[in-house]
């Protein structure tokens, strides 16, 4: 101690030396702008040791009492960090700095002891920071951070097991759990029994509860389900619980091991239920980031616990189902019924079923869209017609249906049915403020889009068009010719499907008459002999969490701690009905921890899940649930 106060010493002379008197910069050597002497003067007392990294230009913070001086814009080699033992224990940001380098010229001009205590600081920081080289500088040295200690054994046991936790996705990737077909049900099935014995492994209480009766499916005896028989084609839910402290706090996680149908010649680049591992670490595979590798992330933090020898911080309720890609039919039910029972000790509840704005940066969900689906079914012929025979001598469905699809939505994205924008809150002028500071880019999603075909051309009314506003959007024509060739049919009866995206204020009720009331009206325009019938297959509603509340603040914390930096707080566009459905039957605060970025594909071809996400989306989880442990208990 007493060679590094006697260091900070020399550093401070050699300052002092180098002070400018005209405030700007002198020939030789290079200077510390002379608002960074002033706040170090500012600091009372002086810290005892002081530290001088050197780093590569960065932007500035500003200067804070018994915390730092700041980092420099351009131009300047170094800066004069001061930190204490007790500023280290109570102001980890203190602690943190660019990786540093030490060039010769600069090494030129400063004493002997300074330039070796300063290299001794760089050997160590660049050893450690080799361990992950896929990480960016900035994330290396925030990882150096002590802030939660006891982490660090539980990082060190996720590195070593990485290998063996990609294995066990690509085990679960090559289960076809495909949903919404019949015939691969029982891969679903089997999905479940296999989270089922890797759960059991890891010495958590296990139990599968049947959904009920699916959609496409037979209704079949309830005792052929408690048989187990896995011939049944029905959906599963299986309820797992680790440890019961009632010391701890008990966190409710939510995930789904089903997947999108998926095959090679829709145009995958690899195998899609064999997952692939690219050489840029990108791991192919359906089902990669939606949603098997988040749930795999929590099992892989309980078993990264265990080997580590660090006590599990929390009570773990986990709900994992398997039908969450065909409507998790049964699911909200189910829900509501153990919500006094299973879920009852639930204090908060975290689902990581979505992903990152970007690429680089992690974000914190606290809202989401609602989804009302709706059908407008158009009926005329006894059956399809033979354009070349009843063409021009019948009023054909498919005009009809076109014609009234046309008026909902213009081309800048623009809702046609009246009363609906007019439900929606009104922005204040706080919430505007909040999009700037989003680390969003419009490259990031150009590249998400493979296009550029992009509505906006800036990033604030692209968010907001996202999160804030509602959206219609056409999605198909049921009982229209789609194969490949020609056919010249006139078909009897078309559905065409739409969807709106629902935000506060927007009530289902009303929204339903005001898009039933006009569809209705703008076939009549038509004058057509034709019949026409319009539905909501499904609805779900908006969902907007408190982010003030101490499950955010925990997992804000995570994020620095296994990032590098501070989280951005958003809304999202999709609709994950499950979210609400939890809020309402517990109770309890819901948080969106997403473990993908927004290149992942989810539902498309090539989905992926970047090594780096899946491995520090692992210690991020695990970290999550310790900085939930330390929050205070009102």
């Amino acid at each position: 101690m007493r060679h590094r106060t006697c260091v900070g010493s020399r550093i401070k002379e050699e300052l002092n030396r180098r002070k400018p008197r005209n405030g700007g910069r002198s020939s030789g050597a290079p200077l510390l702008w002379p608002r960074a002497l002033t706040a170090i003067s500012k600091l009372n007392p002086m810290p005892r040791t002081l530290t001088l990294p050197v780093v590569r230009p960065f932007p500035s913070r500003c200067a804070r009492r018994n915390l730092h001086v700041t980092n420099f814009r351009s131009n300047i080699p170094y800066c004069l960090r001061p930190v204490s033992t007790r500023t280290s224990q109570h102001h980890p940001a203190a602690c943190s700095s660019i990786r540093p380098s030490l060039d010769r010229s600069t090494a030129a001009t400063l004493p002997r002891d300074v330039v070796e205590h300063c290299r001794r600081r760089i050997t160590s920081s660049n050893t450690q920071a080799q361990a992950r080289p896929y990480l960016t500088n900035a994330i290396r040295t925030h990882q150096a951070r002590k802030m939660a200690p006891q982490l660090d054994s539980f990082f060190s046991q996720v590195d070593s097991l990485s290998e063996a936790f990609i294995q066990r996705l690509r085990a679960a990737v090559a289960i076809p759990s495909v949903s919404s077909d019949a015939a691969r049900r029982p891969d679903v099935v089997r999905m479940a029994h296999f989270l089922e014995s890797e759960l059991k492994t890891l010495g958590a209480h296990v139990e599968l509860r049947p959904l009920g009766k699916q959609p496409d499916n037979p209704a079949r005896p309830a005792d052929n389900h408690i048989r187990g028989d896995l011939l049944i084609i029905r959906g599963r839910t299986i309820y797992t619980s680790i440890k019961s402290d009632s010391a701890k706090r008990t966190i409710l996680v939510y995930g789904h091991y089903d997947v999108q149908p998926a095959e090679k010649s829709d145009g995958w680049a690899t195998e899609p239920f064999d997952l692939t591992v690219g050489s840029d670490g990108r791991m192919f595979g359906r089902g990669s980031t939606d949603d098997k590798g988040p749930v795999l992330g929590w099992l892989n933090a309980i078993e990264a616990h265990q080997k580590a020898g660090v006590d599990f911080p929390v009570n773990l309720l986990m709900c994992f189902e398997g039908m969450e890609e065909y409507g998790s039919e049964g699911l909200d039910d189910l829900i509501v019924a153990e919500a006094p029972k299973f879920f009852k000790d639930a204090e908060a509840v975290c689902i990581s079923d979505n992903y990152w704005l970007g690429t680089e940066k992690p974000c914190l969900t606290y809202g989401l869209r609602g989804c009302n689906y709706y059908s407008v079914e158009i009926s005329g012929p006894g059956a399809d017609l033979h354009s070349g025979v009843f063409g021009g001598t019948a009023q054909e469905p498919m005009t009809d249906l076109v014609r009234v699809l046309s008026t909902l939505v213009d081309t800048s994205g623009k809702i046609l049915i009246p009363g609906i924008n007019e439900q929606v809150a009104p922005v204040t002028a706080e919430e505007e403020t909040l999009y700037d500071n989003i680390s969003f880019t419009m490259e990031t999603l150009h590249e998400s889009l493979g296009s550029q075909t992009t509505i906006f051309e800036d990033k604030k009314p692209t968010l907001m068009a996202r999160w804030r506003y509602p959206s219609l959007s056409l999605h198909g024509v049921e009982g229209a010719f789609s194969a490949p060739g020609a056919k010249t049919v006139i078909p009897a009866k078309v559905i065409g499907k739409f969807s709106i995206r629902t935000v506060p204020d927007m009530e289902i009720e009303k929204t339903n008459e005001l898009v039933y009331a006009y569809v209705k009206e703008q076939f009549a325009k038509l004058g057509s002999k034709n019949t026409l019938k319009v539905y909501a297959q499904h609805t779900g509603k908006w969902w907007v969490a408190s982010p003030n509340h101490w499950n955010f603040t925990a997992a804000a914390k995570a994020v620095e701690r296994v990032w590098g930096v501070a989280p951005d707080f958003t809304r999202e566009g999709g609709s994950i009905p499950v979210t609400l459905t939890f809020e309402q039957a517990t109770g309890k605060n819901v948080l969106l921890l997403p473990m993908g970025s927004s290149t992942d594909g989810a539902h498309s071809i090539n989905e992926k899940l970047d090594k780096r996400n899946y491995i520090e989306g692992i210690k991020l989880l695990g970290a999550y649930l310790h900085y939930v442990a330390e929050e205070p208990k009102n």
